[in-house]
């Protein structure tokens, strides 16, 4: 098959979280399954930056936005996986500092950048070869394309995979004659939601298949609670929604192989993990210890549950444990964590930025990986922690449920600890049984080694979307 991703993240060229993991891995398992994978994005400033050997082609793609006419110059390129890559030039709208917009604040122009860029996806499609059968499109930045498509009747197939459904693109209805599309579209049955241009839900509308990534989260985001307002949409819909779980890059991430870590180390060999505490420790000016080591690696935001981390930080300094945390978010997050860091000095260390490296290093040498999200699309991080013995003490929520299995003293099983009210006395609960864990060294090992066992392979959830993509061409399976 013939397929043409189109996102604007990917990993490690533009990143803003795991839709670049995804756009860096699913089409290599694709291509390995033996199809023609292409993928279009934005020329962003910091592709243009970090990948060599860039080249304009003659191709220049007009679509109106508005009463005008827009033009952008199409690149090609190569990812360091040789995925063939094409890249909208238009640097007006994409030649700048943050892809959003900065921290904490989206750019003003957001919704000419992204109908623009949607536009051009499909219009861009004739031109590769061999000629896409499916735009696959990734997140709200993609969502008015298959309303380009239905309303240009073009013969592409389209599925539409949802990263995290909280972020929609939404914009003011006055911002409708921006699309061109027929004014019906505008419409309770269209794109319109309560007044406003929702991207995400024209995408749920007009593509031909929906999938989001994990069986549990396409089942949330179709109640009240975890809908953020589209559930009945989808609901509607459902009969085209599947939830596949995202996959693992273990070529990338395997303590096995890893060049972040001072020594390797698998499930028959976990004594060098300790290796990589102590250097962690020596990193952020500690002296090791035998103390358990938390950690965080994640956006700083309520959705990841950084308020509920602050409230328990006293649960985990006891007995002697530490904590590092490693990211960036919210501003009020960033200076509560760095406050507490210079409150307690010896065993609270934030760094703010992301530094990947540095995040290898930090999940093979904490003890236990701290995701307490008040909704988790699928996640990443559990994935990677588990092949590198760090065990998650995580909210019993979307992906994090589909992947971690909680401690049951009574069988001797488990690959972390799973709590389900998103409340701090349920988050404390999980700490304090990581601890009792960690204070039994032949239970804590067998946990370690339960959890490098398994397996969440790209190609298992490349598999599921090759299903998808020969139903939406009527294909056999």
């Amino acid at each position: 098959m013939n397929l043409l991703f189109a996102a604007t993240e990917l990993s490690p060229y533009a990143k803003t979280g795991g839709l670049a993991d995804v756009l860096a891995a699913l089409p290599v398992a694709l291509r390995r399954r033996g199809h023609s994978v292409a993928c279009v994005l934005p020329l962003f400033r910091s592709i243009r930056e970090t990948i060599p050997e860039l080249r304009p082609t003659d191709l220049v793609l007009h679509a109106p936005l508005g009463p005008g006419l827009q033009s952008a110059r199409i690149w090609e390129g190569r990812t360091d996986r040789e995925i063939r890559l094409f890249l909208v030039e238009k640097d007006e709208f994409f030649d700048r500092t943050y892809l959003y917009g900065p921290p904490g604040k989206d750019y003003t122009d957001n919704a000419s950048r992204f109908f623009f860029f949607s536009k051009i996806i499909p219009l861009l499609a004739p031109h590769v070869r061999p000629t896409p059968e499916i735009l696959h499109l990734h997140d709200w930045h993609t969502g008015l394309a298959p309303a380009f498509v239905r309303a240009g009747r073009l013969p592409f197939r389209t599925l539409f995979t949802i990263h995290n459904l909280a972020y929609q693109g939404n914009f003011w209805g006055l911002d409708f004659p921006l699309t061109n599309l027929p004014s019906d579209y505008f419409s309770p049955a269209g794109i319109e939601f309560h007044q406003h241009i929702n991207c995400l839900k024209a995408a749920i509308v007009f593509s031909d298949r929906l999938t989001t990534v994990s069986p549990r989260y396409a089942r949330e985001i179709q109640t009240p609670e975890f809908g953020c307002g589209l559930a009945e949409v989808l609901r509607e819909r459902r009969y085209k929604l599947s939830g596949i779980l995202n996959g693992a890059d273990y070529s990338r991430w395997d303590p096995r192989s890893d060049p972040a870590l001072p020594a390797p180390y698998s499930e028959h060999n976990t004594g060098a993990k300790q290796l990589s505490k102590d250097l962690v420790a020596k990193q952020v000016g500690w002296e090791p210890s035998g103390a358990p080591l938390f950690c965080v690696i994640s956006r700083l935001t309520a959705q990841k549950g950084i308020p509920l981390l602050i409230e328990i930080i006293d649960e985990i300094r006891k007995e002697e444990g530490r904590l590092v945390v490693l990211g960036e978010g919210d501003p009020y997050l960033q200076e509560s964590l760095l406050g507490l860091a210079r409150e307690f000095p010896k065993s609270i260390a934030v760094q703010i930025g992301f530094d990947e490296a540095f995040a290898r290093l930090l999940l093979a040498g904490a003890d236990f990986l701290l995701m307490p999200s008040l909704f988790e699309p699928c996640g990443l991080t559990q994935l990677y922690a588990l092949r590198y013995g760090t065990l998650p003490i995580a909210r019993e929520t979307g992906g994090l449920a589909d992947t971690v299995a909680s401690w049951d003293p009574a069988t001797g099983q488990g690959t972390g600890f799973l709590f389900q009210a998103p409340v701090v006395s349920a988050f404390a609960e999980a700490v304090q049984r990581a601890k009792a864990v960690y204070r039994d060294p032949p239970s804590l090992q067998a946990m370690r080694q339960e959890a490098m066992r398994q397996e969440f392979s790209w190609d298992r959830s490349a598999a599921a979307y090759e299903e998808i993509y020969q139903r939406l061409l009527g294909r056999p399976g």
